[in-house]
């Protein structure tokens, strides 16, 4: 038995996992969280979820941190429901309300105009209580400082946006949404945008709910609840690796090569992918530049027992 089939204890309970996390929490709290529940301190996530939403956040978990930094999670889905005709400070329900205005006159077609005119290569301003940074300090830190300042537009996709329902409540009108985007779009920016074409006010997010980022969907994904009743990874470090990333199949002596970090021949194949061993294992995820196949992360390294 060479020493890549050896079981090794630095793998496991290792692997990526997704949980469907509750509204009121921070993505934070949700990862303290998984530590006690996992028992152990090496548990990461890829990307945050507002307090207020809910649906999938990934975290990885001990030698599957090492993969988040790499995961192409470029698209992700929501649902939502968004409030037109009231503007608030946070571009959601837990701000405090700006402006009001009637918009219970607004018919569908002005709707899908609305609408329309949001989907697709568009160029977005981020919500002013978003995480980037400003002069090295984050927008939102900015924002409970009460300091001023204005962020800049980004081009973003958003290649779906379907309303699945509308309400009238009063003066406001509250519509369901559904909305397929690029990594970097704001939801509550989208809102926002809507409710200040159609109203001249403004809107804002009363629930939003992230269903899926990159491969990864709510089929996948536990509450913290159950996560508490059955403590472990949803997909351990191989399926994730798989299921995160193209693969090509290698064999042995290829997988006993680059597991003490030499290269392989490459087979063109773009971007990051997996090397699968002959027993189904990820032995490394390479990348080819030039003449070689290298690994950016060997998953059973020949030293790692």
């Amino acid at each position: 038995m060479s020493a890549r089939d050896k079981p090794s204890s630095g793998l496991v309970g290792a692997g990526l996992l997704i949980v469907d996390k509750d509204a009121g929490i921070t993505s934070h709290d949700v990862v303290a969280r998984c530590r006690k529940l996992l028992g152990t301190r090496k548990v990461g996530h890829a990307g945050t979820l507002d307090p207020m939403a809910t649906g999938v956040l990934v975290l990885g978990v001990e030698r599957a941190t090492k993969l988040l930094g790499l995961l192409s999670l470029t698209t992700k889905a929501y649902t939502a429901t968004i409030r037109l005709g009231q503007a608030m400070t946070t571009d959601d329900a837990e701000g405090e309300i700006v402006a009001t205005a009637d918009a219970s006159g607004l018919t569908d077609q002005e709707i899908a105009v609305g609408v329309n005119a949001l989907t697709g290569d568009i160029r977005q301003i981020p919500s002013s209580v978003s995480s980037i940074k400003v002069d090295g300090r984050r927008a939102h830190a900015l924002i409970r400082a009460g300091e001023k300042f204005e962020l800049d537009a980004r081009p973003v996709t958003v290649s779906r946006f379907d309303v699945t329902a509308r309400r009238t409540l009063g003066t406001f009108v509250d519509l369901d949404v559904e909305v397929e985007c690029s990594s970097g779009t704001y939801i509550r920016a989208l809102a926002r945008d809507l409710g200040l074409a159609l109203t001249g006010v403004g809107g804002h997010l009363t629930s939003l709910r992230r269903t899926r980022v990159g491969p990864f969907t709510l089929d996948q994904a536990r509450t913290l609840e159950k996560l508490a009743e059955d403590p472990g990874v949803s997909l351990d470090i191989d399926a994730a690796a798989q299921t995160a990333f193209p693969h090509r199949q290698i064999d042995a002596d290829e997988a006993e090569s680059i597991s003490q970090g030499r290269w392989l021949e490459p087979i063109g194949i773009r971007g990051v992918y997996a090397a699968i061993d002959p027993n189904g294992h990820t032995i490394a995820l390479l990348q080819e530049r030039g003449k070689r196949a290298s690994s950016v992360m060997v998953v059973r390294p020949a030293t790692l027992r």
